[in-house]
C-alpha cells in the first residue's frame, strides 16, 4: 500500500494557531492540487480531533475526479479513516455522511451508537503500522493522510508511509504554544525529490528513505531492471529481487539466474547464503509477489523468506492467475507476521515485462 502524508504549514512550522477558528494556511491551487491527490486515493485519515474541530466532509466534490475515479474501477467516494483512542465522537458529523464508507478505529471497547452509520475496528493499542495492516488487508491501495499532528507525527514517528507532501505558507503564526510539526526529516530518514511553487505557497516532496539512504522506490526499480536478465520462456515469470540485510548487505538476484527451477527470491538467498550472511531482519524487494505454492520445488519462496526470518516484504505486482489461480504469499507473510508492502504504481512496469506470456 502506498502511503501519503499531506501537510499545510506556516514559514514557522506550525499546523494551527491557537485561536478558536481554524486557520487557513492553504491557497486555492494547493488546494486543488490536494483535492486532485485525494482523488487517486482510495481512503484518506485524519485524526479524531480533526474531526471534532474542523468538521471536515473529506469527500470527493468534482464531478470530473468522480468519473475519473469510476473510469479506473474505484468507488467515486473516497473512504473516510479516524483514530480514536476514547471513541467519543458525535455521530452528526460530517464524517458520518452516508456517501461512502466511514470506519473508525478505536482502543474503547465501550464504544456505543457509532455502529449504525460506520465501521467501528477496536485494537487494544492503536498504531500507525496497525491501521496501515488493517486497511491493506481490506483492500486499500493507495492512503492519505492528512492530520492533524498527532496522527502526522506518529506515522512520521513509526515510518509507516512512503512520501511526504509538504505545503508550506509564507504566513507567520508567531505562538509558542501553537501545534506544530518538527522538521519532519529528525523524526525519519527521508529525501527530497521534488520542489515547485504554487503561487506564494512553496510545496515539497520527499520519499521515505531505508537505512542505506535509498529508497524503496529505487529498490524495486533495481529489481524490476533485474527481472529483464531473465530468459522469456513459457514456464516461468520473470522476476527481479533484492535483499537488503539489517546490516547493509544488498543481494540480488532474477529467475533463472542461478538454477533453471531458481525464482528470483531464491537465487538472491542463494547468493546470500555463500557468503554466510544472517538474513533475519532483512527486507526482500521483489518486482511479483512471492508465491505460495509450486510444482517444480517443495517450498514456496514465501516459506523460504519465513523460515529465514526476513521481517519485511515489498513486491509490485499481485502474481497473476497465469499459473496459479490464487496466490497466497502476501496473506502468508501476513500470517507469520512479516511487513508486506506493496508498490502498485510500478505493476505496470512488471506487466511489462512479463506481456510475453499473454501472446
Amino acid at each position: 500500500m502506498r502511503i501519503v502524508l499531506s501537510v499545510a504549514l506556516s514559514s514557522d512550522w506550525c499546523l494551527d494557531d491557537c485561536s478558536q477558528q481554524r486557520l487557513v494556511i492553504s491557497n486555492d491551487k494547493d488546494w486543488d492540487e490536494v483535492y486532485a491527490l485525494r482523488g487517486e486515493c482510495d481512503a484518506i485519515l485524519v485524526g479524531a480531533e480533526t474531526l471534532r474541530r474542523d468538521n471536515p466532509g473529506l469527500r470527493i466534490k468534482s464531478e470530473l475526479i468522480r468519473s475519473e475515479r469510476i473510469s479506473r474501477g474505484m468507488s467515486p467516494d473516497i473512504s473516510r479513516i479516524t483514530m480514536t483512542r476514547s471513541g467519543v465522537l458525535d455521530p452528526n458529523l460530517k464524517f458520518f455522511s452516508p456517501e461512502g464508507d466511514a470506519i473508525v478505529f478505536t482502543e474503547n471497547r465501550g464504544v456505543g451508537g457509532l455502529e449504525r452509520s460506520t465501521r467501528v475496528i477496536c485494537r487494544r493499542c492503536l498504531s500507525a503500522r496497525c491501521v496501515a495492516n488493517e486497511l491493506e488487508r481490506m483492500g486499500c491501495k493507495q492512503l492519505m493522510v492528512e492530520g492533524g499532528a498527532q496522527i502526522l507525527r506518529m506515522f512520521l514517528a513509526e515510518g509507516v508511509f512512503d512520501e511526504l507532501r509538504v505545503a508550506q505558507s509564507p504566513i507567520v503564526v508567531g505562538e509558542e504554544s501553537a501545534p506544530k510539526l518538527v522538521e519532519p526529516w529528525k523524526m525519519h530518514p527521508m529525501v527530497l525529490e521534488r520542489e515547485y511553487r504554487l503561487d506564494d505557497m512553496t510545496i515539497r516532496w520527499f520519499r521515505r528513505i531505508g537505512s542505506d539512504g535509498r529508497t524503496d522506490y529505487e529498490f524495486m526499480n533495481r529489481a524490476i531492471e533485474l527481472s529483464r536478465r531473465c530468459e522469456k520462456v513459457a514456464t516461468h515469470y520473470c522476476v527481479g529481487a533484492v535483499i537488503v540485510t539489517a546490516d547493509g548487505r544488498v543481494f540480488e538476484g532474477y529467475t533463472g539466474e542461478t538454477g533453471e527451477h531458481d525464482h528470483a527470491e531464491e537465487a538472491a538467498v542463494l547468493k546470500a547464503d555463500r557468503t554466510g550472511a544472517d538474513l533475519r531482519g532483512a527486507t526482500i524487494y521483489s518486482s511479483m509477489e512471492p508465491c505460495s505454492k509450486r510444482s517444480s520445488k517443495p517450498r514456496s519462496c514465501s516459506e523460504i523468506i519465513i523460515e529465514r526470518g526476513m521481517s519485511r516484504v515489498v513486491f509490485a505486482l499481485s502474481e497473476p492467475t497465469h499459473f496459479v489461480s490464487n496466490c497466497q504469499g502476501e496473506s502468508m507473510l501476513r500470517r507469520a507476521g512479516i511487513e508486506v508492502v506493496r508498490m502498485p504504481e510500478l505493476a505496470d512496469r512488471v506487466e511489462d515485462v512479463n506481456a510475453y506470456l499473454n501472446n
